[in-house]
């Protein structure tokens, strides 16, 4: 590892404590992660109460440096936090450390973490993995949310920096955090969010895609549950009525996936009935977006795309026949969280029925090494692919709690212990493979993140 270059001089962070704070004063010293280059030992140790860290080494020799860095974006980038507290081990001592340093910027709305940096006189660098106090990640799924949290940029107000409908699922799982796991810290995203991105596009988070579309009127739906803002609620409203717009005959009807064309698909319709039951479900005396959840429910069932082994293909062809394409993971989940709601629009108790032949098919079928895999998953936690997971374990969560029995809650449970077990840094970041496996280790986004988030909510909700 070469040093990095030289920067300008890190304003000092002050939270419960400013930056450079000695650390005799500490009454706590975890140390979560270590390295060791050319005999020295180095550790980078925690204060968790006051959310702060300190950097050491060992065992060497005058000369010898050591140093904090700093990021806030999750270990991707550390240009402002970088070689915190650098100092030199003094005349004829083994060891040395650096003064305190807080992890996160409360004030801009940092979400930190640290790594320890180590240089023997003349020798190379070495670095602990980067990691983080247990502020805000005091439990499994709030340490995930944390970790997700690194990837919401500050300026675009989007995760991962341009994302767009996997933003969307990435802040539902920061929201549906907040209301599981009682942490609310981070639910100044909704509006930041918002207000950042209501004009990008077409405009109330509407665009050509009509699935995109769908992702941003449930993700307001959810903001509106949990903040009561309504203009939230009105966004969702324009955003079913544009995708009503979309509504054409084309194979009987169905909502198209793109304004460009008239190619019919699963995940567009579920996320359509979805989004008009939620709407029926919050708006005293509708029967528009009702009946529009109903005309969906009874093309949908009746379009070809649930097939026999009672999972759900990508969409149908030209001749409006199934297509034969992908399983993919959410076609088989958000179709669950949308009969669940309109099973509560509606009262009908075989709706839950035929979601839970749907939940019973999908779990066996897409378990592999005892845990939910994504047809053809690959290694990358970039592009769509990442979020399809979450969407899927977030609709079974939502049936599970319906059902008086939560027949889905022990695979539920395998699949997050085993994530939690073999799928983890010392970050709280997730990786593709929720048993572990080959290729994928180390790889981390945040579409892998969210995925594990909706995991971890739907396990413990």
């Amino acid at each position: 590892m070469s040093a990095p270059s030289a920067a300008a001089a890190p304003s000092a962070v002050c939270n419960a404590y400013c930056d450079a704070r000695d650390p005799a004063s500490s009454t706590q010293d975890r140390v979560p992660v270590t390295a060791s280059v050319a005999g020295r030992s180095i550790t980078l140790h925690f204060d968790d109460a006051d959310a702060m860290g300190w950097a050491s080494i060992a065992n060497g020799g005058s000369g010898d440096q050591v140093w904090l860095d700093r990021s806030m974006d999750g270990g991707r980038t550390w240009a402002s936090g970088s070689r915190l507290g650098d100092t030199a081990v003094p005349s004829g001592g083994q060891g040395w450390r650096t003064q305190m340093y807080n992890v996160d910027d409360w004030n801009t709305r940092g979400v930190g973490a640290l790594r320890a940096c180590g240089q023997p006189a003349g020798g190379a660098i070495a670095c602990t993995p980067w990691a983080r106090t247990t502020w805000n990640a005091g439990s499994r799924s709030t340490a995930a949310a944390t970790a997700l949290m690194m990837s919401f940029d500050r300026s675009s107000k989007l995760f991962g920096g341009n994302g767009w409908w996997t933003a969307a699922n990435a802040l539902t799982a920061v929201i549906d955090n907040s209301r599981i796991s009682g942490m609310g810290s981070y639910t100044y995203a909704i509006a930041e969010t918002y207000d950042k991105n209501i004009n990008a596009q077409g405009g109330q988070f509407r665009n050509e895609y009509l699935d995109d579309t769908g992702w941003w009127g449930l993700a307001w739906v959810d903001a509106y549950d949990v903040t009561g803002d309504s203009r939230y609620l009105d966004t969702a409203r324009a955003d079913a009525d544009h995708m009503q717009a979309n509504w054409n005959s084309t194979c009987g009807g169905g909502v198209r996936w793109s304004t460009n064309g008239n190619y019919k698909n699963a995940i567009t319709n579920e996320l359509f009935l979805q989004l008009n039951s939620a709407l029926h479900n919050r708006i005293p005396g509708d029967t528009t977006y009702l009946d529009r959840a109903k005309n969906e429910w009874n093309w949908f069932r009746n379009s070809g795309m649930i097939n026999g082994d009672r999972m759900i293909n990508d969409g149908l062809t030209d001749a409006c026949a199934n297509n034969g394409q992908p399983t993919w993971t959410y076609n088989q989940g958000v179709i669950l969280g949308a009969l669940t709601e309109f099973h509560k629009a509606t009262g009908d108790a075989g709706l839950l029925t035929t979601a839970r032949e749907l939940a019973d098919a999908s779990t066996t079928r897409l378990e592999t090494d005892g845990v939910l895999r994504e047809p053809g998953e690959g290694d990358s936690c970039t592009g769509d692919g990442p979020s399809f997971k979450g969407a899927y374990v977030r609709g079974l969560g939502t049936l599970n709690r319906q059902l008086s029995d939560h027949p889905y809650a022990p695979a539920l449970t395998r699949w997050a212990n085993s994530a939690y077990d073999h799928d983890r840094n010392p970050l709280d970041q997730y990786g593709p493979h929720w048993n572990g496996g080959n290729g994928g280790n180390g790889t981390t986004d945040y579409g892998c993140q969210q995925s594990v988030l909706d995991l971890l909510n739907a396990a413990t909700g």
